[in-house]
């Protein structure tokens, strides 16, 4: 109900009125600032919204539909020179103290903000605080401390009401009167009414507008029909026409006012800006501007370890150059939209191509896609080029970067029209491919069709990058005089190749190590006595490391971190940064981690999580069996006690630690004996049992050759017990 500069009138209980701006609302609602502005010597006040609420309840708050310094809103041509300069020196005055909201409107916070400008500028405190309260009664505008004028008639001026109503009389008015007059409260109430019921996302009809005004404002009483409470409007002649209420809304409100309050004005600035130039707009040549943005390709992938792992969707990076259209930059994989993966593609922007194409499988020849720079400005989303990693990119190249607007991505129209070229090619041929639109209940889900790895997908997105650099006609594109001369034809590689001829010069070109230094992601590895271990198992090593003998030094003194650069569309090698950051030495896998060569970090990372996946499902069968194991020993220990108590004798520990090494031999021989029965016959057995036990052991059938002499050696205790 209340918003930023309402004028409202307050009547206190001594039933003295006066009249306030609201100067700030907090964005919970529930706290204001107001001004009087009819008080010479007024300061900021702060209220509470519920306090101004409960006046309006009561009748003892009102609203000023009028604005009592509407002349500060004239055009700046109908401003004299001489106004202009005094305002525009009263601005600078007070300019960084009035962007100080809400601490301006504190007392302690504003003396301490007016004397910091005191001491920088030598003003008088006067001065200042004369300027504030103007800047903020008049409706806290620049034009807001333009010298004071008398306030001249003509157009535009709010008529003055008299008891009769203006505008055609009614053809009725005999029988449903004339109308009422749209006096302030009315006009206020139409205000209020637009605002709640049609400045909103649900979009009323203005006609529904106005019967919900009706039933809420011009209500004479109520009544109840079958238990529901039912409005009893005004008589007619007491209620406003909906043509009055229509005629005051066009007058009010401008037409892109009206689409702004409706849509909101990030929705507004997509689809209903005016459209007066185009993307290449002045731009000189190719490299005066690339374009980057990501999209989430609709298909799913597999994994290059098991075709049957469905790794999900890719994404796809691409880098334009606006004045030519020509795909300079290309990314595939599964991070982002990030900075790490604008990273990528903008190191894409400066790598040979024909060795980029060759990884994949595709052989071109250099002048197809012959781009290998820089450019001087860059746009992007706020999200992936903004914060700190950017200051990389301008510090090492000097590259201008531009952020689009949030809920601006029509400001990066050429690539995101290039994404829907993308999908509309590789839609009818690839499996896994997401179309929502025709899906329904019972249809066979598309990602069980996936069949396609990271790396083949990549290979298809840059045979699309191909055909659109080599043979795609720019229906649409803004030819100027030179090019209608030279009959350049309008295909990306011939405008890129015409411009870098004749308006060569935007284009920055940097070797591609020292890019890739500065743009691959960086991280740190350890050095280890098993090789340069990185992410989590992966293991490199490099010809310094062998010569300084690292792993060795590892093993005696233990493990270092070392800073390290990688791409992670290419996991074969990683990247060790001199010194100096001008150069690198290259590390390469270890040949028993070979599984992973030229694998994505996103694959790897994937085969990790994967076999964790499977670890973590096998610790319940494994606790299950340690369980088992643990009760099986426990219960042999058990046993084994039950019986050692039955067969115990009383000997002294002496003579029990005595014994051991006959005990011993005579176990010993026992065993050899068992495990010989399984070898030979019966009459070796005979004759070993013969040799080993000698006349002292009897030959009883009754008993196995093994019980004979563990009987031998239970006697021989028995008779240490009896002397003992």
């Amino acid at each position: 109900m209340f918003i930023i500069n309402d004028i409202i009138s307050i009547e206190e209980v001594n039933g003295d009125k006066h009249v306030e701006r609201i100067l700030w609302i907090d964005e919970g609602n529930v706290i204001c600032y107001t001004i009087q502005i009819e008080k010479e010597n007024a300061l900021p006040i702060k209220r509470k919204i519920s306090d101004l609420h409960q006046l309006h309840s009561e009748e003892l708050l009102s609203f000023f539909d009028r604005e009592p310094y509407s002349f500060i809103y004239q055009a700046e041509d109908q401003l004299s020179d001489e106004r202009k300069l005094l305002r525009d020196k009263r601005w600078e005055l007070i300019k960084n103290l009035v962007s100080h909201e809400p601490e301006i409107y504190e007392s302690e916070n504003r003396g301490r903000l007016i004397t910091a400008e005191i001491n920088r500028t030598s003003k008088s405190k006067g001065l200042y605080y004369k300027h504030l309260k103007q800047f903020w009664k008049r409706g806290k505008t620049k034009n807001a401390l333009l010298p004071d004028y008398q306030n001249s008639g003509g157009k535009g001026k709010e008529k003055t009401f008299t008891d009769k109503k203006n505008g055609r009389p009614r053809k009725f008015a005999a029988v449903i009167g004339e109308g009422i007059i749209i006096t302030d409260e009315i006009k206020r109430i139409f205000e209020v009414s637009v605002k709640r019921f049609y400045h909103t996302t649900k979009k009323n009809p203005l006609s529904t507008t106005f019967n919900l005004m009706l039933k809420t404002y011009f209500v004479a009483d109520f009544r109840f029909d079958k238990g529901v409470k039912k409005p009893i409007l005004l008589e007619q002649d007491k209620l406003p026409s909906l043509r009055q209420f229509r005629h005051w809304y066009e007058k009010t409100y401008q037409s892109e006012e009206k689409l702004r309050k409706r849509k909101g004005n990030r929705k507004y600035e997509l689809e209903n800006r005016a459209v007066l130039g185009t993307s290449v707009g002045e731009l000189y040549g190719p490299g005066t501007k690339f374009q980057i943005d990501a999209t989430v390709a609709d298909v799913y992938i597999v994994s290059s370890f098991n075709r049957n792992w469905i790794i999900g969707r890719p994404v796809i990076y691409v880098v334009i150059d606006v004045f030519s259209r020509l795909v300079s930059g290309l990314y595939v994989g599964l991070e982002g939209p990030s900075w790490f993966g604008a990273m990528m593609a903008l190191s894409n922007t400066a790598s040979d191509k024909v060795s980029y194409c060759k990884e994949y499988g595709i052989e071109i020849t250099k002048d197809e896609w012959d781009c290998h720079y820089l450019p001087q400005t860059l746009l992007a989303d706020r999200g992936e080029l903004e914060g700190y990693n950017v200051e990389r990119l301008i510090s090492a190249f000097n590259i201008k970067v531009e952020n689009t607007p949030p809920y601006r991505g029509d400001w990066k129209g050429i690539v995101e029209q290039h994404f829907k070229t993308i999908h509309t090619k590789v839609k009818p041929f690839i499996p896994g491919f997401v179309d929502v639109d025709i899906k329904v209940r019972g249809d066979r889900d598309y990602r069980l069709d996936a069949t396609l790895t990271l790396q083949e997908f990549t290979s298809v997105i840059i045979r699309c990058v191909l055909h659109h650099n080599n043979h795609h006609w720019l229906k649409e594109y803004n030819q100027d005089e030179m090019m209608i001369n030279d009959e350049v034809s309008l295909i990306p590689r011939e405008l890129w190749n015409w411009g870098i001829k004749n308006r060569s010069g935007k284009l920055r070109s940097y070797p591609e190590d020292i890019v890739k230094l500065h743009l691959l992601p960086t991280a740190k590895a350890r050095v280890t006595y098993k090789g340069i271990e990185f992410n989590k198992k992966m293991r490199f090593s490099s010809e310094t490391a062998l010569k300084e003998n690292w792993f060795g030094e590892a093993r005696n003194k233990g493990s270092w971190q070392i800073p390290i650069c990688y791409d992670p569309r290419n996991m074969s090698h990683i990247y060790l940064p001199s010194e100096d950051g001008r150069s690198y030495e290259t590390a390469t896998l270890l040949d028993h981690h070979k599984k992973y060569r030229d694998k994505t970090i996103e694959e790897v990372n994937y085969f990790f999580d994967y076999e964790l996946l499977k670890t973590q499902e096998h610790d319940h069968e494994e606790n299950q069996t340690k369980v088992d194991l643990a009760s099986d020993i426990e219960h042999i220990v058990q046993k084994a006690k039950k019986s050692s108590d039955k067969e115990k004798v009383e000997i002294s520990n002496n003579q029990k630690v005595n014994g051991i090494r006959e005990n011993r031999s005579i176990e010993k021989e026992a065993r050899r004996m068992e495990e010989a029965f399984l070898l030979a016959d019966t009459n070796a057995r005979q004759n070993t049992l013969s040799e080993v036990s000698g006349d002292d052991i009897p030959i009883n059938q009754g008993l196995s050759k093994i019980e004979l002499l563990r009987q031998k050696q239970k006697e021989k205790l028995n008779h240490a017990g009896h002397r003992q």
